[in-house]
């Protein structure tokens, strides 16, 4: 399956698919021949921890040709052959020796081949399986996946915004979560400013301020529907940050709310899982599958909030989505069955938006626009799904669970 991927991304549309890593080895070129480093030596639209992998793949080199694509390509394929030996090693609920299940990683490569390229060619690419990882170890290690989604955060933001979840399913949140977390910060931001960039560390946090209502965004899909016969509606390049977006009546007001939206919307994500921990009180302590499901269920919550109220949309943020499913597939924790098919369908839909299809959702296609609008629908659903799955009581309060409560203990991997 990934090499088809990287057949896609390095033989068959290469300038579609893995247009991006052309940039970062071209990030990467002007740092070991020029000693123009981002964040180092300027601001940079991504955290300082993104530099790791792209040298990584400069192994490969930094020149023109297919190698640089080619060892990322091997980079991103090793990480998730670990995130499926995880996946294969989490304990099943229905089994008292605690066996593993094939259900969740036959589900992560199905949703890898389902997004396409996409899947390989992008930053995100190589934090979802750390992410897969990271829940995996959650109950059991919180330092640990502490730890793993913070550095993971300093790739690339989103997995940053999951402690929220380790947080509201742990005993002691502030040691076993915020501690670990502060302690990689310091040792992120430590050794830059070592290198000179302290000035330029958090630049990625106003990068993105200048972006409108982006095409792909969920918040766009009204103007992206009217631009099929409005002339008003137009698709406008941001030629600064390469992103297409809408321009027409209120789109900037949308962009402008979905601003404020989107923290609002973690915020209250956030408050959700706090009281959902409370409502549950000593069950969540009690060895069910409470603790287990808040937590990827949060997982799953912050995830869709991040991508619904975002005015920025992209291929690459539906790959989010899959290690909440992934990691509770594998536990076959009960309810995630209509998650799981939603998700998949999403996948498909975005591939076949992105790489194949791109050129007829700038140029107003209708048929690839309305696949479009339908994704985004799609994404408004789960995620109100997602929230009367959490808040709805829990399985624990059937009698057929509590007689296995003894045997379903966390999400982590089998002794």
């Amino acid at each position: 399956m990934h090499g088809w991927l990287a057949l896609v991304g390095l033989v068959l549309i290469p300038q579609k698919a893995f247009w991006d890593l052309d940039l970062y080895r071209y990030w990467m070129w002007l740092g070991i021949h020029e000693g123009q480093w981002p964040v180092l030596g300027g601001d940079w639209v991504y955290p300082a921890g993104a530099l790791v992998p792209m040298l990584v793949a400069a192994l490969g080199g930094t020149g023109g040709g297919s190698a640089y694509a080619a060892v990322w390509s091997v980079l991103v394929t090793v990480l998730d052959a670990i995130a499926v030996v995880v996946l294969l090693r989490v304990r099943r609920p229905d089994r008292p020796d605690g066996g593993g299940t094939t259900t969740g990683a036959w589900w992560w490569l199905a949703f890898l081949l389902l997004l396409g390229p996409i899947a390989m060619g992008r930053l995100d690419a190589v934090i979802a399986p750390v992410v897969v990882v990271a829940l995996t170890l959650a109950l059991n290690h919180p330092r640990i996946t502490s730890a793993l989604l913070t550095a993971a955060a300093w790739v690339k933001v989103a997995p940053g915004i999951l402690l929220v979840a380790v947080f509201c399913a742990v005993r002691r949140p502030w040691r076993s979560v915020v501690v670990p977390a502060a302690v990689v910060c310091v040792v992120v931001v430590g050794t830059v400013a070592a290198l000179g960039g302290l000035r330029y560390v958090a630049s990625f946090l106003t990068e993105q301020d200048a972006r409108g209502l982006q095409i792909e965004a969920p918040g766009a899909t009204p103007w992206l529907i009217a631009a099929l016969w409005s002339a008003d509606v137009t698709r406008v390049l941001n030629e600064p940050l390469v992103t297409w977006e809408l321009r027409g009546p209120g789109t900037q007001g949308a962009a402008d709310v979905l601003g404020v939206l989107f923290f609002l919307a973690i915020g209250a994500a956030a408050l959700l899982l706090w009281w959902r921990r409370e409502q549950l009180g000593d069950r969540l302590w009690s060895g069910g599958i409470a603790r287990t499901e808040l937590l990827v269920r949060g997982a799953m919550l912050l995830t869709l909030a991040m991508i619904v109220f975002n005015k920025v949309g992209s291929p690459q943020f539906m790959g989010w989505l899959a290690p909440p499913v992934a990691v509770a597939l594998a536990l076959r924790l009960p309810g995630w069955r209509t998650t799981a098919w939603f998700v998949l369908g999403i996948a498909g839909a975005t591939q076949v938006v992105f790489p194949w299809f791109y050129d007829g959702v700038i140029l107003g296609g209708p048929g690839v626009t309305l696949v479009l609008a339908a994704r985004n629908v799609a994404l408004v659903v789960l995620l109100a799904h997602t929230v009367v799955a959490l808040v709805r009581e829990t399985p624990d309060d059937q009698p057929d669970v509590l007689r296995r409560q003894d045997r379903i203990t966390s999400a982590s991997p089998a002794a």
